[in-house]
């Protein structure tokens, strides 16, 4: 991977606001590949007390993001499948992989994985995106 393309990366997923509203982080990043990790919290649980899928998704989409943008050009979620598998113990860290398993000029498959630190299945997902051919606008900061 482009030392250039992956500096740029981790640095503005440090400052997202979103990732940080979650307290994400980017431990992992290679062409077509991310980790990220967060914890999960009692301010992200719904009204049953359990691990709101919202919460679950934004580690994902997180993931999906940096992954599908680490060649060094836009792309952009056309669609994202779900499934949520089990729910994770409060105050466990949540680690989210996204993996590509298609790559054309126009288009990328990922699959992206939920587990908690001992290895639970929380959620899978496979996402496509558009890969719009345009630099990611920051690589020039």
């Amino acid at each position: 991977m482009d030392s250039r393309i992956r500096e740029a990366i981790f640095k503005e997923v440090a400052k997202e606001p979103f990732a940080q509203k979650f307290g994400m982080k980017l431990t992992a990043l290679d062409e077509g590949y991310s980790r990220v990790e967060m914890s999960f919290t009692r301010d992200t649980e719904n009204m049953f007390g359990i691990a709101h899928g919202g919460t679950i998704f934004a580690i994902i989409d997180e993931a999906f993001e940096i992954a599908s943008n680490s060649h060094g050009t836009v792309a952009l979620a056309l669609s994202m499948n779900i499934t949520y598998v089990s729910t994770p113990s409060s105050g466990c860290k949540l680690i989210a992989e996204a993996k590509e398993f298609s790559l054309t000029t126009k288009t990328a498959g990922y699959e992206i994985k939920v587990f908690d630190e001992g290895g639970k299945l929380i959620a899978s997902c496979q996402g496509l995106v558009y890969r719009t051919g345009k630099p990611l606008p920051f690589l020039d900061k």
